[in-house]
């Protein structure tokens, strides 16, 4: 069964630019190195400041979670974001089941 990852987080506005540089470069590596498919969205909206960005992962290893902090890590991506990273994983099911 296929695992689609999830993750969503705030971070200003005034970084937005730099922030969308190093997750762009950081999906592109992990797309090309783990063959999973990757989206950046951000909400069109500011809200106190911030926008809620969403990196998208599909069909996804077991393990994907582990890899990705240790990206996000790598690239610097945490001193951007405010507050907690929130994750959650989504299967795909059939219609005809």
């Amino acid at each position: 069964m296929s695992t689609d990852l999830y993750i969503y987080y705030r971070v200003a506005a005034a970084n937005a630019q730099q922030f969308d540089t190093a997750a762009a470069a950081m999906q592109a590596g992990l797309s090309l190195q783990y063959q999973v498919a990757s989206a950046l969205k951000r909400s069109p909206e500011i809200k106190d400041e911030h926008h809620t960005w969403m990196e998208v992962y599909s069909s996804v290893p077991p393990d994907f979670i582990d890899i990705i902090e240790q990206a996000v890590t790598q690239h610097g991506l945490a001193a951007l974001i405010d507050g907690p990273r929130h994750t959650e994983f989504f299967v795909n099911i059939s219609s005809c089941a």
